[in-house]
């Protein structure tokens, strides 16, 4: 049964219509809103390419009911160039040049944004990243993390 949701994504609300209240926040996103930044990975919480802020907390949007995040505020990695935290982290990328692929690093630098809303810094972020980077830029990312 089609239902319409409204969800605030990046500070703006938009307006959804979806076939199963089981639907995960990722196809939402990527299907019906086209932010495809956030990338599908694994689809079981493992990978975390698919990491998105809900109400400033990281989530795993490939498992995360979308139904569970209306009301609440979402932010992807297109809308970090808004955010002191994103701008700070997207920066750090850059400046160590830490992308190769750059699949996974959307879900990365999310789960960094989220930690830095959470007061943590530097190697405090690097231990509780738990993302898999197939091109294996783990020493720049844990560079580029030592600057925040």
């Amino acid at each position: 049964m089609a239902q319409t949701l409204t969800l605030n994504v990046n500070g703006v609300n938009q307006t959804v219509t979806i076939n199963s209240s089981e639907m995960p926040l990722l196809w939402v996103l990527r299907d019906l809103l086209g932010l495809t930044g956030t990338k599908y990975g694994c689809g079981i919480e493992v990978c975390g390419a698919c990491t998105v802020l809900v109400n400033g907390q990281r989530e795993r949007s490939c498992v995360f009911d979308v139904t569970s995040a209306v009301g609440k505020k979402i932010v992807t990695v297109e809308g970090l160039s808004t955010d002191a935290d994103g701008k700070k982290a997207q920066d750090a990328w850059v400046t160590n040049q830490v992308p190769q692929c750059g699949y996974c690093q959307p879900g990365m630098l999310m789960a960094t944004v989220g930690a830095m809303k959470a007061g943590h810094h530097g190697k405090e972020i690097a231990s509780e990243l738990q993302h898999i980077c197939v091109c294996g830029t783990y020493q720049r990312i844990s560079k580029a993390i030592q600057t925040l």
